[in-house]
């Protein structure tokens, strides 16, 4: 998430007992509790288990992961729904083949007791945002269904400072903000946030963070035993939500703290119980969706765009 300034690449390795794949999964930011499943995976040998060698890498820009998997460069990366309709109409060879986090964290932010008490009041207003393209095509969607338009607004581009550009007066509103975090950060701050839910100002409901494979290069076979060890450690987070945040904490120094913890408790429920499972009807209806905003130029088959790496 966007809270600090830590952009260096954290790995974590099981170590080999045996013959095991090589896989390298790049993260969508620096590791913090979205990446629960993974990390516990880790910690608890369930990669091992399935005989996979997993490099889990931080990006130090958020939007290369996409990008680099479908160079070759990792076989599987961390990202979001929607970035991923518009990354295939932008011609990379990408497809969904697991989700992260099956509900969207996403939202529009404001100050609790600021002049943006609807998105109707951000006409001439600045608005921060850290990952181009997707989070202006979300706010963009937001404003349309208060009858305005990404005109009426400044963006700006506040990196990983989404909190701390609005409690300074920076700017009046950041899109981008995840429900988990940043308002726990600002209410450890003292400072009231308000969140615009994005499914509840006229988006449908998405899949937040997914998992992404090269469509021409991917190993479904071992993509689904990377999936069923992170299934594994889903069951194990519900199941012992607070021995899996003392191992997923004890990983690393910054996990310590009030955020993260606050964070844990907000996302754990979030998780996918069935990673592979894929709802077409979502992502059709998503497709749908960016087309009649004029965001993409047609409209892709769902298999285009997602896969249930396990059906042969």
């Amino acid at each position: 998430m966007k809270l600090t300034s830590v952009t260096a690449a954290l790995a974590f390795a099981a170590s080999p007992l045996m013959a095991q794949d090589d896989m390298t999964v790049l993260l969508d930011w620096f590791v913090n509790p979205d990446h629960g499943p993974l990390i516990i995976a880790q910690e608890k040998g369930y990669f091992a288990e399935q005989d996979l060698n997993v490099k889990i890498i931080a990006p130090a820009d958020p939007s290369d992961p996409p990008k680099l998997v479908a160079a070759g460069k990792a076989e599987l990366a961390i990202s979001y729904q929607p970035q991923l309709h518009m990354q295939i109409h932008e011609g990379l060879p990408l497809q969904r083949v697991g989700t992260l986090v099956a509900t969207p964290l996403n939202c529009l932010l404001a100050l609790a007791e600021g002049p943006i008490q609807s998105p109707a009041d951000l006409a001439g207003k600045k608005v921060g945002f850290s990952v181009g393209g997707v989070e202006e095509a979300v706010l963009g969607s937001i404003l349309r269904h208060h009858g305005l338009s990404l005109d009426d607004v400044e963006l700006v581009n506040v990196n990983w400072s989404l909190s701390p550009s609005l409690m300074s007066g920076q700017v009046d509103a950041v899109i981008g903000a995840y429900r988990n975090f940043e308002l726990n950060q600002m209410e450890i701050e003292g400072v009231e946030g308000n969140c615009f839910f994005v499914e509840e100002e006229g988006l449908p409901a998405y899949d937040e963070l997914i998992y992404v494979a090269n469509t021409d290069t991917m190993d479904k076979e071992m993509i689904a035993r990377f999936l069923a060890a992170t299934e594994k450690a889903t069951q194990y987070i519900v199941n012992h939500p607070e021995d899996s945040w003392e191992l997923f904490a004890g990983t690393s120094a910054e996990l310590q703290d009030e955020l993260n913890a606050k964070a844990w408790v907000d996302t754990f429920p979030r998780f996918a119980l069935r990673p592979t499972a894929m709802d077409a009807g979502r992502y059709a209806a998503f497709e749908a969706f960016l087309h009649e905003a004029d965001l993409i130029p047609s409209q892709n088959p769902v298999s285009k765009i997602a896969i249930d790496v396990t059906v042969k």
